[in-house]
């Protein structure tokens, strides 16, 4: 696919796919997996990044990562576009990618980097060497503040570099940064339903969703909202979900860390949906019983909702 085909991809609903373990959380399950993507592309979804934040990547092997990937190619659609994860070191992202490249996905999303020390030219100086190793197309997954708005100017400058996920609670240094970048990016709003109007008035053309793993018909309906220009029926909607994000983001009983909650909430909102979300592994623990109860009434909320 060209790059201007995957960019028009990008400019939809992006599933950031949750990855289901065996109940000792030793091995992936990959038959529940291609279970689980296939009923999100029957209600609609096309568009999927396996080895995200959601699908726990700093937990998974390289070699679990390439399988991860691969029946996420396997499971879905020729329709569909599959943009894989690929993040840490140099080598580690180069490996890979080339497995990824076997595999014949769309793109690849390089993570949010995890250096304790790091200089603006050094990060741009890992892209683009990312960049010229590959002919895929790359998203740039920004989580904080350590991919400035300098460096993603510079990045949205290379050829292959078709995207940039903005995952920071900071509007108005998104709207500056989609004014400042000269190159041509597609821009996505990568904090969830929450904000989705917000960056999409600033210049989000897409939006990635975790919850959409077991709502995907009300994520995919805020979306069309929002392309519609429905600002009142995407706020409806957006009101119905805010309350799984608010849980995401708090950070379960005797813990200071926010969002601990993130990936748990996900994989239990699975199992209501009829799902297999699997255990979450270490250093993510599951979700309290009286968080349990509250993901329960969000989502019995949204099942009574009008959308």
């Amino acid at each position: 696919m060209s790059y201007n085909g995957i960019k028009r991809q990008l400019q939809g609903v992006i599933f950031t796919t949750a990855t289901p373990f065996s109940e000792d959380g030793k091995e992936v399950d990959q038959a529940k997996m291609t279970e689980n993507l296939q009923m999100i592309e029957e209600s609609g979804g096309k568009i999927f990044i396996p080895c995200g934040n959601t699908g726990e990547y700093y937990s998974l092997s390289n070699k679990e990562r390439v399988e991860v990937v691969a029946t996420h190619v396997k499971a879905t659609s020729d329709d569909s576009t599959i943009i894989a994860g690929a993040g840490g070191s140099m080598k580690t992202v180069k490996y890979l990618i080339s497995q990824y490249e076997d595999l014949n996905v769309d793109a690849v999303m390089i993570m949010y980097p995890r250096h304790t020390y790091i200089h603006e030219q050094g990060l741009i100086d890992y892209f683009q060497e990312i960049a010229d190793n590959t002919d895929l197309g790359l998203v740039i997954y920004k989580r904080g503040g350590t991919i400035s708005r300098n460096v993603i100017s510079e990045l949205s400058k290379i050829k292959n570099i078709i995207g940039l996920k903005y995952a920071v609670n900071d509007i108005n240094d998104f709207s500056q940064t989609v004014s400042d970048a000269p190159g041509d990016l597609v821009w996505l709003n990568g904090i969830a339903e929450r904000y989705a109007l917000s960056f999409a008035i600033e210049g989000a053309e897409g939006n990635t969703t975790g919850i959409g793993n077991f709502v995907p018909e009300a994520v995919i309906s805020l979306q069309e909202a929002l392309e519609a220009g429905n600002w009142e029926q995407a706020r409806y909607i957006r009101d119905i979900l805010r309350p799984f994000e608010d849980l995401r983001e708090e950070t379960g009983p005797n813990n200071s860390l926010p969002n601990a909650n993130n990936v748990p909430a996900v994989k239990y909102g699975m199992e209501l949906a009829g799902l297999y979300g699997g255990p979450v592994r270490k250093p993510l623990v599951e979700l309290c019983e009286k968080d349990k109860r509250r993901i329960e009434e969000c989502y019995q909320r949204t099942q009574n909702a009008t959308l």
